[in-house]
């Protein structure tokens, strides 16, 4: 047993048992190796650092790492989606969102020239946690400066009707490709999960021109599709007709080539009929057109020479004269 004696205080003395220090040393030890278990739960995963470098990823469950200064454990929950915004901030979301506006990051050039405030969330969580603790050392700040950079980049080379209309989803899917090429290009063990332009504005100072230039922009497109449909509408009857056309012509031309096709050889019949039998065939040939000539005109045929025969014995008359008229 050991005395101490205090100068100074008479009659006061403190005693220690090895024994009791022994106990105290074990206690401080089982609490010391104790303090290596650790616990990983759902959705999240461990890296054990050994004197600062990486030893393992850990799944969810109860493990055990040698205590500091030995080795530490950095826990993250990699499945859970992060948020960063620009252009603006959340200040508040009950009893209804609330926004403050960072006009320093919303405000850009577009490609021609024009001025937009552009607000902008992504949305991102850790794919790699080894690289995530190595690599980044501010994750929130170095994805928003990603995002950011990529923002100017793709607005600064897109026209202002595209960022306000319908080239939303083209300038989101470009930001969305450029920020994963700068995670893979550096290695940051971060995955992008959406990109979302949230609004894209023009100035209040030009608000009303550009709501102008917007509806003069909606009239010419009402025009231009009142335009084509009537031209839809106009050219196919316009080629049907000409088609017709083309059809009555091919029709006429068969008709007329035909039709002189039979005249010629109508004509070339005549002829031969008129080389054996000219005086017959002229006298013939003379009667069929005061036919046609006179068509409603009753017409008798006499023979001129007094003798039997002659032109009445060539010509079949079909209309006969009438009894007791004569013309």
């Amino acid at each position: 047993m050991q005395q101490y004696n205090f100068p100074n205080k008479p009659n006061f003395e403190i005693s220690v048992s090895p024994k009791l220090i022994y106990y105290g040393l074990a206690v401080v030890l089982l609490l010391w190796l104790a303090s290596g278990i650790y616990i990983v739960r759902a959705a999240e995963q461990a890296v054990v650092l050994q004197f600062g470098r990486a030893m393992g990823i850990s799944e969810p469950g109860i493990h055990y790492h040698l205590p500091w200064p030995i080795e530490t454990v950095e826990i993250e929950r990699v499945h859970e989606v992060k948020r960063v915004e620009i252009g603006f901030r959340t200040i508040g979301v009950e009893p209804a969102p609330r926004y403050q506006p960072v006009s320093r990051e919303a405000s850009m050039l577009t490609g021609d020239e024009n001025i937009v405030s552009v607000e902008l969330i992504v949305q991102y969580k850790i794919s790699n946690l080894q690289d995530y603790l190595f690599n980044v050392s501010d994750a929130n700040h170095a994805v928003r400066s990603v995002a950011e950079a990529a923002l100017r980049q793709v607005v600064g080379r897109s026209a202002i009707d595209d960022a306000l209309t319908e080239g939303k989803f083209k300038i989101q899917t470009e930001i969305k490709d450029q920020i994963k090429e700068v995670f893979k290009l550096y290695g940051m063990g971060l995955q992008v999960e959406a990109v979302k332009l949230q609004t894209v504005s023009v100035p209040r100072e030009v608000d009303h021109a550009f709501k102008d230039v917007a509806s003069a922009r909606e009239d010419r497109e009402k025009l231009r599709n009142e335009a084509e449909a009537y031209r839809n509408e106009v050219i196919p009857h316009a080629r049907g007709e000409a088609e017709k056309m083309l059809r009555g012509a091919d029709a006429y031309k068969v008709e007329r080539i035909n039709r002189s096709q039979g005249d010629a050889d109508r004509f070339l019949q005549v002829f031969k009929e008129y080389q054996n039998a000219k005086e017959v065939t002229e006298t013939r040939l003379y009667l069929e057109t005061m036919e046609k000539i006179l068509p409603n005109i009753q017409k008798y045929v006499v023979e001129s020479d007094g003798k039997g025969g002659g032109i009445l014995n060539v010509l079949q008359h079909q209309n006969m004269p009438r009894k007791g008229k004569s013309q």
